[in-house]
């Protein structure tokens, strides 16, 4: 199969050098390219800033905003066979962006933000057979939250993530399917994980062959 995996955080610049952000390592995205990679499949991994080393034998594009992550995965997803979208895609962006530092003042200042385009959700409505697995990181009333993202992007899958697995080695995950329901929480190391989501991936691969 020809994988596209998404990583890492997206940065939204409102001047030349300051930017909206989050924390996310990019580490669950990078074990995912690095796993399909050693399973012999072909991988595109596309990633926000983080300072990952790629891994061996994958085809890495490396974006910056959401709006360019969106035009690549358009692109690559046209060729292939699934999409695991593991990036922490911010949800908004500054309205504008200065051409230059925005000089500190002694008074408040207000930046307008707009929604970002869904990259997940896109693919979702143009997908057909190809298999799409969804990430979500929830800090409250998770399993509603997933089940929506779910529904909205239509995902075949939906991984829940949880606040602690930021930046760490290790993960504890559920994941839920469009059509089985709810897994129990699988606990292990983020190659771990990954070896269980690209099971799942394969197996619903499978089913659409």
């Amino acid at each position: 199969m020809r994988i596209l995996v998404t990583a890492g955080p997206t940065q939204e610049y409102f001047d030349t050098v300051r930017f909206v952000s989050n924390p996310s390592s990019g580490k669950m995205g990078y074990a995912l390219a690095a796993e399909a990679r050693r399973r012999g499949h072909a991988v595109v991994l596309v990633s926000g800033p983080v300072s990952l080393p790629a891994p061996d034998g994958v085809e890495f594009i490396r974006v910056t905003g959401a709006a360019e992550m969106f035009e690549v995965c358009l692109d690559i997803f046209e060729d292939s066979d699934a999409a695991i979208m593991t990036a922490a895609v911010c949800d908004y962006r500054p309205a504008r962006k200065l051409d230059h530092k925005l000089r500190k003042q002694a008074r408040p200042r207000h930046i307008t933000l707009v929604p970002t385009q869904d990259i997940a959700a896109h693919l979702g409505k143009i997908k057909g057979p190809r298999v799409l697995v969804g990430f979500a990181m929830e800090d409250h009333d998770h399993h509603r939250h997933a089940e929506q993202k779910l529904r909205k992007k239509n995902c075949d899958a939906m991984v829940l993530n949880g606040k602690a697995n930021i930046g760490a080695d290790d993960a504890t995950v559920e994941i839920l399917l469009a059509e089985g329901g709810w897994s129990r929480p699988q606990s292990g190391t983020k190659a771990q994980i990954a070896a269980t989501v690209l099971d799942l991936v394969e197996e619903l691969a499978g089913r659409g062959s």
